[in-house]
């Protein structure tokens, strides 16, 4: 988890290095989820699709993505290694219901700002009830 970005290493350093902690990212709520990923054997099965987008991600590129019908919402944190913009989310995803680009947060935004993350899903999709 440290090294996935210099934003995520960052902010979980922070909570062992006496520096404030970046919303729910604290000391103990870091090492549950550790401990929850060495109990359960998962490390490995959670990075496996970075593994395979890498092997892959040439491939991938030379074909425009299968069409997804399905209501589409998207988040765009600031902290993502990726920021992708609104026209490049539409045309991927032809029924997109909701874009928002939050304030805060990163990769691990429903850890880091749950309360944030929970209003964002809230918020998108409002619009299907």
């Amino acid at each position: 988890m440290l090294d996935h970005d210099a934003d995520s290493y960052e902010k979980i350093s922070h909570a062992f290095t006496g520096g404030q902690p970046s919303g729910g990212l604290t000391r103990d709520h870091i090492l549950d989820n550790i401990t929850l990923y060495w109990l359960t054997g998962t490390a490995t099965s959670s990075a496996r699709l970075y593994w395979e987008f890498a092997r892959g991600a040439t491939a991938a590129f030379k074909h425009p993505p299968p069409h997804v019908s399905l209501p589409v919402a998207f988040t765009v944190f600031p902290g993502e290694i990726f920021q992708a913009p609104r026209h490049w989310v539409k045309s991927a995803y032809h029924n997109l219901i909701y874009f928002n680009e939050a304030a805060k947060g990163g990769h691990f935004a429903a850890w880091e700002e749950p309360q944030l993350f929970s209003e964002e899903l809230r918020a998108a999709f409002r619009t299907l009830r």
